[in-house]
C-alpha cells in the first residue's frame, strides 16, 4: 500500500522531500495504533492527535492539519476503486479502510494565516542589532584563537542579503554568482542591480518558480556588501569555478541548515527574541518596503513570479487590476523619485512579461 501511494506520488512528479515524511508518518501511526491501515478508525486517528498535543512540546494547529490531511489521502487512495485496495482487503480480511479524519474530527481551515504570532518582522533597530552581532563575530572568533573567521564574514553577508532582498532560505542557498544581474533602470549598481532567483518556492508537482527582485534604493547598501564578499572575501574559500554565490570552507555550495544556523548565532549575541527566525528577516523586507512607501501591489510584483514580468510601462487612458503579462498598475507604483521610475507618461503602467 505504502510502495503503491509513493508510486502514484512520484507519478505527480512530488519531490521525495514531500514524498518521504508522507511515509514516515504512516509508518507513527501504525506503530502508535498498532493496526494495519484497513483496521484504522477515526477514534485511532482522533488517540492520535491528543497524544501530539501532549508533553512538553505539543504540535501546532496547522501541523495537526498536515497530519491529518496526509492520513486522508492515504486513505482516499486505498479507498479510490481504481486501485482495489477495498476489494483486496475485504476479501483477504474481511475489513475495508474508512475514512479516519471527517468534518466532526479534524482541523478546519478557518483563518487564511495560521502561523506563530511570535514569528514577526524585526524592528529597524533589531535588524541592526542582528547585523552587528554578525559583523563583531570574526573579531571575536579571532580573539579567541578559534577557526572559522573567515565563514563568520561569509554569513554576515548571507543575513544581509536575505533581508535586502527577501529571499527564503533555499532560494538564498541556491544563488549562483550569474544570478546577480545588472538593472538597466539602475545602472550605477552595476552587476548588482538585481537578484535573479531561479529556484523560488514550488508549487506541488511544479518546477520552482522564477522571480527577479529589484535592489531598491533604500536597501543599496547590500551593493557594497555583495561587492566585498565576491571580490575580497568569496576568493578566499578557493572556489574555483564553483558557481555557488555562498559557498563553504570545503568549496560546497552552503546550505539552507547552515543559512539558518547562522542567523540563531547572530540572534543570541544580539539578545533577541529566540521565537525570531531567519524567515522573519522576509517578513522584515516587506513590511520595511511597505513603510518606506511603496505601494502592497509592487511589493508583490518584487516577491512574487508573476509570469516573467521584467518591466513596467505606462499606457493611457487604460486600467484594471493586477495580472501576468496584462494587468495595469497606476503610476504611484512605479513612479518614485529616485526609484525605478518607468519613464513613461499616462494614466496606468502595465506589467509587461
Amino acid at each position: 500500500m505504502k510502495e503503491g501511494w509513493a508510486r502514484q506520488q512520484s507519478a505527480r512528479f512530488l519531490k521525495s522531500s514531500t514524498i518521504d515524511p508522507r511515509i514516515r508518518l504512516l509508518e507513527r501511526f501504525e506503530e502508535f495504533t498498532g493496526l494495519y491501515p484497513w483496521q484504522w478508525s477515526p477514534a485511532d486517528g482522533e488517540a492520535f492527535i491528543a497524544h501530539l498535543r501532549s508533553g512538553e512540546k505539543p504540535i501546532q494547529m496547522s501541523t495537526a492539519r498536515t497530519y491529518e490531511v496526509t492520513i486522508g489521502l492515504f486513505l482516499e487512495y486505498l479507498l479510490d476503486t481504481r486501485y482495489e485496495w477495498a476489494r483486496v482487503c475485504e476479501e483477504r480480511f474481511g475489513e475495508v479502510p474508512q475514512v479516519v479524519f471527517h468534518e466532526g474530527n479534524s482541523v478546519l481551515h478557518t483563518v487564511e494565516y495560521e502561523g506563530d504570532p511570535r514569528r514577526r518582522p524585526l524592528t529597524y533597530d533589531e535588524v541592526q542589532a542582528l547585523f552587528d552581532a554578525a559583523d563583531a563575530r570574526p573579531s571575536k572568533i579571532r580573539g579567541q584563537g578559534r577557526k572559522g573567521a573567515l565563514c563568520a564574514l561569509r554569513d554576515a553577508a548571507v543575513l544581509k542579503a536575505v533581508y535586502a532582498f527577501g529571499t527564503r532560505r533555499t532560494e538564498t542557498s541556491k544563488l549562483d554568482l550569474v544570478d546577480l544581474r545588472r538593472s538597466r533602470k539602475a545602472p550605477k549598481y552595476g552587476t548588482y542591480g538585481s537578484l535573479m532567483v531561479r529556484f523560488g518556492k514550488a508549487s506541488k508537482g511544479a518546477p520552482p518558480k522564477r522571480r527577479t527582485v529589484l535592489t531598491v534604493p533604500e536597501m543599496d547598501w547590500t551593493v557594497g556588501v555583495l561587492e566585498d564578499w565576491v571580490t575580497e572575501i568569496r576568493p578566499q574559500f578557493s572556489p574555483g569555478r564553483h558557481p555557488a554565490l555562498w559557498v563553504t570552507e570545503r568549496v560546497g555550495r552552503l546550505s539552507p541548515r547552515s543559512i539558518n544556523e547562522a542567523f540563531v548565532a547572530a540572534r543570541k549575541d544580539a539578545d533577541l527574541d529566540e521565537d525570531l527566525d531567519l524567515h522573519c528577516l522576509r517578513h522584515s523586507y516587506i513590511t520595511h518596503l511597505t513603510e518606506f512607501g511603496y505601494p502592497a501591489r509592487f511589493v508583490q510584483v518584487l516577491l512574487s513570479p508573476l509570469r516573467c514580468v521584467h518591466d513596467v510601462q505606462h499606457e493611457p487612458g487604460v486600467g484594471g487590476d493586477l495580472c501576468g503579462g496584462g494587468g495595469y498598475l497606476p503610476p504611484s507604483i512605479t513612479q518614485f523619485p529616485g526609484r525605478f521610475d518607468a519613464g513613461a507618461e499616462g494614466v496606468d503602467a502595465r506589467l509587461v512579461a
